[in-house]
């Protein structure tokens, strides 16, 4: 066995990356690079805050939880109960209440509020500063599309923490409808996504995240091929259907739904999903249009 001693000034001489990057290499033959499992941030302490949109009691959680607490000190504040769908939406007409609890031995804050209630608290009272991560998900279903960037509570979550300055990664999981949006979850298997969201925080240690890049969405297939794909968001994901009905007496109430679009343009999300890639979105907080705004100007210069 090899016992390497590395002094905090070495540190401040050498970056670990630049360190582990190098060609050097012990007298065993051993490249320096095998010798560590960490880099840097995770000599130093890296912090993490941990959220979703499916609640406390999601498994998704967890398995989430257990990859990340392979890199750092994880702060796991997540909304108390189901909030799909709810965007990035905020709480500004009632007060934010938060319990610090246990569950099988993980703790968690659960804020009585939204998604991005959770990343704001989590970062600003419970962590105190910037994290060097945030991650939400695994959620219980895919966010694939347009719609998922602007509706889902797990991206909404992500999309807080990157204007917080935080680097930040939405992951979920495809499955079938009859599994989403429960409170008591039936078993689903992790494997996959969590093997995937490891791999991407390595690369994002070892390589940064581009500039222009926010976050990532990622989103794993439920029949993995094994293969990653860079993608851009499809147009959407559903044909937006209403279900009228009235209750017993007699007032009408809607449930809104939606029927999966039959195609999908090669190079989206929603194709790589199809085709059994773990698609991998960068997304922008600038949503502005790509357009040239001279032809705009002639609105008003006519």
């Amino acid at each position: 066995m090899i016992v390497i001693l590395v002094s905090i000034k070495f540190f401040n001489d050498i970056s670990l990356k630049n360190f582990l990057s190098s060609e050097l290499k012990i007298k065993s033959g051993v490249n320096i690079e095998k010798c560590f499992k960490f880099s840097l941030v995770n000599f130093l302490g890296m912090k993490i805050l941990l959220t979703n949109d499916d609640g406390l009691y999601s498994p998704g959680l967890r398995a989430c939880h257990e990859v990340l607490s392979e890199f750092g000190e994880v702060f796991a504040v997540t909304p108390v109960v189901q909030k799909s769908g709810v965007g990035r939406s905020i709480s500004i007409l009632e007060p934010i209440r938060v319990s610090e609890i246990t569950i099988d031995g993980m703790k968690i804050y659960a804020v009585d509020g939204t998604p991005t209630d959770a990343v704001i608290i989590g970062i600003h009272e419970i962590i105190g500063e910037i994290p060097d991560l945030t991650v939400s998900g695994i959620n219980l279903g895919e966010n694939l599309s347009t719609e998922a960037v602007t509706t889902s509570g797990t991206v909404g979550a992500a999309l807080e923490a990157s204007t917080q300055g935080s680097k930040a990664i939405a992951v979920s999981l495809e499955m079938r409808d009859i599994f989403k949006f429960e409170t008591f979850f039936a078993p689903a298997d992790f494997s996959n996504a969590k093997k995937v969201l490891k791999e991407v925080v390595e690369r994002i240690i070892k390589h940064e995240v581009p500039e222009g890049v926010d976050l990532f969405n990622i989103n794993v297939p439920e029949n993995w091929n094994g293969r990653y794909r860079f993608t851009k968001l499809a147009r959407r994901l559903y044909r937006t259907r209403i279900d009228t009905r009235f209750d017993p007496r007699g007032r009408k109430y809607y449930w809104i739904d939606g029927v999966e679009e039959e195609n999908a343009d090669e190079g989206t999300d929603l194709h790589a999903i199809r085709n059994g890639f773990v698609s991998i979105t960068p997304i922008s907080l600038d949503m502005t249009s790509r357009i040239d705004f001279s032809i705009l100007e002639r609105w008003f210069n006519d």
